[in-house]
This record gives C-alpha cells, structure tokens and sequence, in this order.
C-alpha cells in the first residue's frame, strides 16, 4: 500500500506500534515464552522504520548540502509521496542543484572557450610565478620556440639568455624587444606583460610577437620613400645641367659658324665647362638609374620550381667564374626533391649576386670553398644557404650590408644586398647574414653564411 501523506503515515506507524508494545503485554500475562519474544523483535524493528522515516528530512538535507560541497550536481530529490510540505522542500532541492548544475555547465563552456582562445591565438602568451614556474603555455608559444613542455623560464636559456633575464626582470605595463639569432633565422621580439594574483600567487601573464616581418617591411618602406625623394631631388638638378650643357654647345657652335673670333683661352674653357657639366649630368643620371633599381623591381611571377634545377642554372652562369679563382663548389639538396613557390628570374638575380660576393670574400684564402644548400628548417619552411670561408665580415660591418649604397668593395654599387632583401620580402621571405672573421673558441669556422628563407 502507498501512503502519500506524511502525518497520516507517521500516525499509523505510531498507532501500529502502540497496539504492538499492547499485545507484547497482552502475551506475557498470558504466560507465552517464544511469543513475546518474538513480538519484542517486532517493536525494536518499527521502532528503527519509525526513526528512518521521520529521519528522511535529515537526510534529504544532508545529502543536499553534501552535493553542493563536493559540486555533485547529478542528484535528484523524489517529489511525490510525502505531503505537500515535503513536496515543496524537495522541489527547492531539486530547483537550487538545477541552478548550481547550470552556472557550473556555464562555467565549464566558458572555461573551454578561453582555453581554446588562449591556445589558438596566434599571440605567444606564457604564464609564470616570479621564480620562474611556468602555469601555462599556448600553442603560439611551443611553435615559435619549438618546444612541447616549460617546467620552468630557466629551461629557455639553451634558446636565448637575454630572453630568460627580459622575462624573470619583467615589469608589469612595460614593453622591450628581444633579438635572437637562431642558426638560420632571426626573431624580433616584442614582449609586454601583466601581473595578477589569485590565492595568494603573483601570476605574470606574457605575450610574445614576432614582429622581424614587420619590422623589415618598415624598413624597406622607409627606404623606398627616401629613394623616391632622392630620385625626384636629383633629376630636378640633371634636368638644368643637362639643357645647359645643349644651350652651350649651340653657341659654341654658332659663334664658330659666324666666324666670329672668340678668345681661344675663352674657348678651351667654356669646352672644358661644358665636358665637365657633361660628364657629371651622365654620372648623376646613372646614379638615379641605380636608385631606380630598388624601386621599381618587377612583380614577382610566381611558380613552383624544384630547386635542383634553379641550382644547375646558376652553375652554368658562375661555372668559368669559379674556375677561374679555383673555388671547390659543393650543392646539397634535402631532399632532392624539394620545391619552392616563387619567380625563378628573380631568386637567380639573388643567388647569383650572393656567390659573385662569396668568390670575392674568397680572394687571398687557401684552399676556398663555397658551399650552397637548400632543406627544411626546424620550422619546416624552405632555407637555402650561400656559405664560404673567405675572410668574413666585421660585426659592425655585418649590421650596414643591406642598407642601399653601403659598400666594402672600391668599385662596388652597394645595391646588390639591398636588392636582395627586397626580392625576399616580395616572396614572404628573408635573407639573413651570419659571419666569423676568425677561428672562435667553440669551433665555429672562418665565413660567412648567408640565409634565403621562404
């Protein structure tokens, strides 16, 4: 039989446990051994069902409270069979762990979706305790410093010391810029922080960019702009010497035909004007052709090419040029199969004007040796390498070589390098230099490497 109402059954236990304890009685003044006995068994047993049923509240309650402790959300409370007060309670029961189940199901999306955002975005973010424990690291992070794990900021020291030091010394609101010089690649970057506590842990939470793209696309831009000033300054001057030096050759003329005397040290005076105006106009036209050189380069035509055959090509342009100064000529390709997206045209102007530098660089050394080699970097991008062994770059030279105009050779232009680089942004690329003009102590080699990276 199902009882749905509290008091009633309360007071039908009550009353049925009455008339029991009544006939354990009834039995003993009749002088029956086993029955009252039994009957005893009987009472003890109501007496517990008595306690459990009107202890259910307790229970109900605890087990809420304890759900609400341990974020147990998954319980439900039974609504029918007790009485409408009951009834009520156990709706507000179920009603606050419907509520709590919900705003910790929002919490839960919310947390995904920050942990999804912070992983993917394609900022490096880092976060640390000021001994250097790391809490977290996104995906950004793990690719530009190709890393799967960082205990802790100590463990960047084998990618850069100065990076470890800006992040320990940090100051919370503050920017500063980090170079490193990777092998075959240089990161520019810009770091910025904030510091924030939770239970009690100062937390620094960093961004990372590598702004070396950026920074090189200034730079050629600056470049362009002051080329296209000069460009217009100088003609402005050519355009009047050049029609005086016409003006002047006419009346010399005339006054020859017309046979009118002229003073013959006059003569050889104004020639000798004329000649030099002449001569300077040409050389100032060829200096802004040159300066027209860096800013008209042709838009690349793109294609893909294996570089194997970009390489037989320029072996045969530089082929008499290197047996001529008995450079030893090596190519490696990994794998040989290997291709590029780009204007062959233009990535042969670059390679070639980098081994013409090489066999110069090469003068004077014993046994020279030039070296070009082309593989996937560790960030699986396409590298190649111009490298020889020549006498190297002075470190304050190294920092001027792609600025235009800037040259260590007498008759150079000092174009080529800059050139270079432009071709190399035109391709989302970069070139880089790295150079040793001794023997150094941990073994590097005497040379220089220049890096094409796609």
């Amino acid at each position: 039989m199902v009882f749905k109402n509290f008091r009633f059954v309360a007071i039908f236990r009550i009353l049925l446990l009455t008339a029991t304890i009544f006939l354990f009685f009834y039995t003993i003044t009749l002088e029956y051994l086993i029955t009252p006995f039994l009957i005893a068994l009987i009472i003890v047993f109501q007496i517990y069902l008595v306690f459990k049923y009107l202890d259910k509240t307790n229970r109900d309650l605890s087990s809420f409270l304890e759900s609400i402790r341990f974020s147990e959300f998954t319980r439900s409370f039974k609504i029918e069979g007790m009485g409408s007060s009951f009834d009520e309670l156990n709706k507000a029961f179920n009603d606050v762990i419907q509520d709590f189940q919900k705003v910790r199901s929002e919490k839960e999306e919310q947390y995904q979706y920050f942990q999804n955002l912070v992983k993917n975005i394609d900022v490096s973010i880092i976060t640390y305790q000021r001994d250097g424990t790391v809490d977290m690291l996104n995906n950004s992070f793990k690719k530009l410093f190709q890393v799967n794990t960082v205990k802790n900021i100590h463990d960047l020291k084998s990618i850069s010391q100065e990076l470890v030091n800006t992040l320990i010394k940090l100051e919370p609101g503050k920017s500063c810029l980090v170079k490193i010089q990777e092998e075959d690649d240089i990161l520019q970057l810009a770091i910025s922080g904030t510091e924030f506590k939770i239970m009690d842990k100062s937390i620094l939470l960093v961004t990372i960019k590598n702004i070396q793209s950026v920074l090189e696309d200034q730079e050629t831009e600056s470049w362009q702009k002051l080329i296209r000033v000069l460009t217009h300054e100088i003609m402005n001057s050519i355009t009047p010497i050049s029609s005086i030096t016409s003006s002047l050759e006419v009346m010399f003329k005339e006054a020859k035909n017309n046979d009118i005397p002229p003073d013959k040290e006059s003569i050889e005076e104004a020639h000798l004007a004329i000649k030099t105006i002449h001569n300077r106009s040409n050389g100032l036209l060829h200096f802004v052709n040159t300066y027209r050189n860096l800013t008209k380069i042709p838009k690349p035509n793109f294609r893909i090419a294996k570089v194997k055959e970009i390489f037989e090509d320029i072996r045969m342009l530089v082929k008499e040029e290197i047996k001529e100064n008995n450079v030893d000529y090596s190519v490696s390709i990994m794998p040989e199969s290997l291709e590029i997206h780009a204007d062959t045209e233009l990535i042969e102007q670059v390679l070639i004007n980098l081994i013409k530098n090489a066999i110069h660089a090469l003068e004077n050394t014993e046994s020279p040796l030039l070296q070009i080699k082309a593989y996937y970097n560790k960030r699986s991008r396409v590298t190649i390498q111009v490298i020889d062994n020549g006498q190297g770059i002075l470190k304050d030279v190294l920092d001027k070589i792609f600025i235009p105009f800037f040259t260590t050779k007498p008759k150079g232009s000092g174009i080529g390098l800059s050139l270079s680089k432009q071709i190399m942004r035109l391709h989302a690329g970069s070139i880089t230099a790295k150079s040793e003009t001794e023997d150094s102590q941990d073994g590097n080699k005497r040379g220089t490497t220049f890096t094409l990276t796609f």
